[in-house]
């Protein structure tokens, strides 16, 4: 008993001191299913993590981004699709769990950050998509469209290829930054006039390359069809 202390405080102290240990005794129930949540989503995270990389590896991500300019780039820094993706997804249901076991414990501030997290990833999400599937696209068709050019000897269609897929990657990478969130207004300012610009410019190219090749082979067409016409009657 403390010297000079009257009733009233030790009462008071007592009491105190078994409100400590009933909320301590309170939140154990909710420290462990917050550590089993925390256990489950770490089994999760992997499982589902590794199942999105064996997806995108069983697709061909890789090899299809690899036979791209920029996926030549990507490969020889050693990133991997598949890696990314698993690393996303592990790390999104992590997230999730830790989400839940902090509302269980319910830590407000830290609820709130993760929250905002969480919330973020499927936007990284869309970016990495629409950039993967963008530049896959622009290099097929651009590729599609040397080769006919080629095909037909047209001058300049080397140049003129290069600076469409620099004009469809500079529109891709914006479309990408948009689902970043990101103020993008002094880029619009500045670039999307001259955007427009090359836009126009590689249009009017691409249509004189395509009515030149078409001008070429006209006859020929004509004669197959007339010939087939001919054929008819």
């Amino acid at each position: 008993m403390t010297d000079g202390a009257t009733p009233l405080q030790i009462a008071a102290q007592l009491e105190e001191v078994n409100r400590v240990i009933g909320s301590t005794i309170a939140f154990i129930p909710s420290l462990i299913a917050a550590i089993i949540i925390l256990i489950i989503g770490w089994i999760l995270g992997r499982l589902f993590g590794r199942l999105a990389a064996e997806i995108l590896d069983r697709i061909g991500v890789d090899d299809l981004l690899r036979r791209t300019a920029v996926g030549a780039y990507i490969e020889k820094s050693g990133i991997r699709l598949g890696r990314l993706f698993d690393l996303i997804v592990r790390w999104f249901i992590y997230l999730i769990a830790i989400l839940a076991a902090i509302s269980l414990l319910q830590i407000g501030a830290l609820t709130a950050a993760v929250a905002a997290i969480v919330a973020y990833i499927p936007n990284i999400v869309a970016f990495i998509l629409i950039l993967v599937i963008g530049i896959i696209l622009i290099d097929w068709f651009v590729d599609l469209f040397r080769g006919y050019g080629e095909s037909q000897n047209i001058e300049f269609v080397g140049p003129i290829a290069l600076g469409l897929r620099a004009f469809l990657y500079f529109v891709i990478v914006i479309l990408a930054l948009e689902q970043l969130l990101l103020d993008l207004t002094i880029i619009y300012v500045f670039l999307v006039p001259l955007a427009w610009g090359l836009a126009l410019g590689l249009g009017a190219a691409v249509a004189i390359i395509v009515g030149f090749g078409l001008k070429d082979r006209a006859p020929q067409m004509m004669d197959a069809i007339m010939g087939r016409v001919r054929r008819k009657e």
